[in-house]
């Protein structure tokens, strides 16, 4: 069966909140030490849906799969064209094109939104599933940040990749 990409529901916290903890216990995707509680999450996903971001789950026979989100890149006004975009996916059904369905939900909403570009801060250099399904999205690689994050006893990279949304930096966007 294939999985059903759908907007993320605050009744999906607890789905997410376990995928992501995962990926917080076992590996450097992300670089914080502790998983965030469900309410810690909760206020996460509540506050990207106030700004009317794009958040994504996708369920497979009943189940929370993985999930994405597009985020802002920083704050101040200078980037209020630009997200950052996250994607995140259960073990078990890693390899299986969710992150890619996902990804691509992400981009059409982000596009549809009046974004003009999507980046992606890749936890450690060697994460090449995530670096491999950026690529085949469109994103080109544009940097490495040598050694900015400590996890695990060791430095990590962050890559970063890019995209141009819609017309991208063609024309001069409408606020």
């Amino acid at each position: 069966m294939s999985p059903t990409i759908r907007p993320a529901a605050l009744t999906d916290i607890p789905a997410i909140a376990r995928i992501y903890a995962q990926a917080v216990a076992q590996g450097t995707a992300s670089f914080e030490y502790q998983p965030p509680d469900e309410t810690e999450m909760t206020r996460r996903m509540q506050a990207l849906l106030a700004k009317d971001l794009p958040y994504f789950v996708a369920e497979l026979d009943g189940t929370v799969a993985g999930y994405a989100y597009a985020g802002p890149y920083h704050g101040r006004p200078g980037y209020r064209f630009t997200l950052e975009d996250s994607v995140y996916i259960a073990p078990d059904n890693q390899r299986r094109g969710i992150g890619g369905m996902l990804l691509t939900a992400l981009i059409a909403a982000a596009e549809a939104k009046g974004f003009r570009q999507m980046v992606s801060v890749i936890g450690d250099s060697d994460n090449a599933g995530s670096i491999a399904l950026h690529a085949a999205h469109g994103f080109q690689y544009v940097g490495t940040l040598k050694n900015v994050g400590f996890k695990f006893g060791r430095w990590l990279d962050s890559v970063l990749m890019q995209r141009p949304l819609g017309p991208g930096a063609r024309t001069t966007p409408e606020d």
